[in-house]
């Protein structure tokens, strides 16, 4: 059997939970940010709104992360007038849908023209 030192091993390689020697004050440090986060959002938002926006991470996390900064950013500048409700977090969340819509999911087709297929040669009324 091939025993491996975690000194044998690159980052990379390592099990999840584990990190090399050099990188343990990074994470300490990453941590303590998602701490501080996450107590600033309990504090801003009710517990429906909380479990909802932790059950809307599960799937789309990219979002949930989007209004939890928008959310974080709020209460760090005191402009949250109070917490935030389950109805509250649903229109933030629709309003960044709206948002990511419009700028990524603009569609333009371009058709190829050909000599020999033209519009201007509306064949089709011998057809009927």
């Amino acid at each position: 059997m091939d025993n491996l030192a975690p000194a044998d091993l690159t980052p990379d390689e390592l099990p999840a939970g584990f990190s090399a020697g050099g990188t343990d004050e990074k994470s300490a440090q990453e941590k303590s940010r998602d701490a501080q986060k996450e107590a600033v959002l309990e504090q801003a938002l009710t517990a429906e709104a909380l479990e909802r926006l932790r059950r809307i991470k599960l799937v789309k996390k990219d979002k949930a992360s989007a209004v939890e900064q928008m959310i974080v950013s709020m209460a760090l500048q005191r402009k949250l007038p109070g917490k935030i409700n389950e109805g509250k977090l649903i229109e933030m969340l629709e309003g960044l849908g709206a948002k990511q819509t419009e700028s990524n999911n603009k569609i333009s087709i371009q058709r190829k023209k050909y000599a020999f297929d033209s519009d201007d040669d509306d064949d089709d009324d011998d057809l009927l």
